[in-house]
């Protein structure tokens, strides 16, 4: 299906706007996940041409994928990474877990950005960055779109290192699904039950008889509210 290369539009309106010189741009990776850690890029690339072919990580097949995150690591400026772990994710909800790997990711940078283009429309990370949220800003910024591909090739190769790490998790095929509810990964649940890699208080536990009393509530009912949606309104 085509689609239109994503562009620095965004970056050079903040530029011109704002004044600012350095701009990231920020995506993450892993929110809809049930095991594994949620996963932000930050990626600053001034307004170069990107390689050919850079979108959505989505919309790229696995294998140019991998191949264009290399060749990404060594275009842009500067990128780096930032994780929240499953028990944070538990511990804090998904949104501020979002805005403590996006503030590691971009703390991880050699320079600090005077603006953060976000992918989205909910702006997680907040002061003190200065930032412009985009819809689909992963397809239209080139920034964005950067950071996007790099974020999901890293974490799928985590994800397939974890489960390496011993026979008994291989039930859950970490390597195909990244942690996602795939087939596999759910009949391996169902029967093994989480592993220490997967977040305890998602409700994903309540359908499981077996190992539902491993689930952890941790949030108000105010907060639970709010939070329901980020658990179930994204894309797998």
């Amino acid at each position: 299906m085509p689609y239109e290369p994503p562009t620095h539009t965004v970056e050079r309106s903040l530029r011109a706007t704002t004044g600012a010189k350095i701009i990231a741009g920020v995506d993450e990776v892993g929110r809809g996940a049930w095991a594994g850690p949620v996963t932000v890029c930050a990626a600053v690339t001034g307004l170069r041409r990107p390689p050919e072919g850079l979108t959505d990580s989505k919309l790229i097949t696995p294998k140019r994928r991998a191949v264009l995150a290399a060749e990404l690591e060594r275009w842009v400026t500067c990128h780096a990474l930032g994780h929240a772990s499953p028990e944070e994710i538990d511990d804090l909800g998904m949104t501020a877990a979002l805005r403590l790997a996006a503030v590691r990711a971009l703390d991880g940078l050699p320079v600090r950005p005077d603006a953060v283009i976000l992918d989205g429309k909910h702006d997680y990370l907040g002061a003190p960055w200065r930032v412009r949220t985009v819809i689909k800003g992963d397809q239209s910024c080139i920034a964005v779109a950067a950071a996007s591909v790099i974020a999901k090739v890293r974490r799928d190769a985590l994800m397939a290192e974890l489960g390496l790490e011993a026979a008994a998790f291989e039930p859950y095929a970490f390597g195909e699904n990244a942690g996602y509810p795939s087939p596999v990964h759910k009949a391996a649940l169902h029967e093994l039950g989480p592993t220490p890699f997967h977040r305890l208080s998602w409700a994903y536990l309540d359908a499981m008889p077996r190992w539902r009393h491993l689930r952890k509530v941790r949030l108000p009912v105010e907060t639970a509210a709010l939070e329901s949606g980020g658990q179930l309104g994204f894309d797998f």
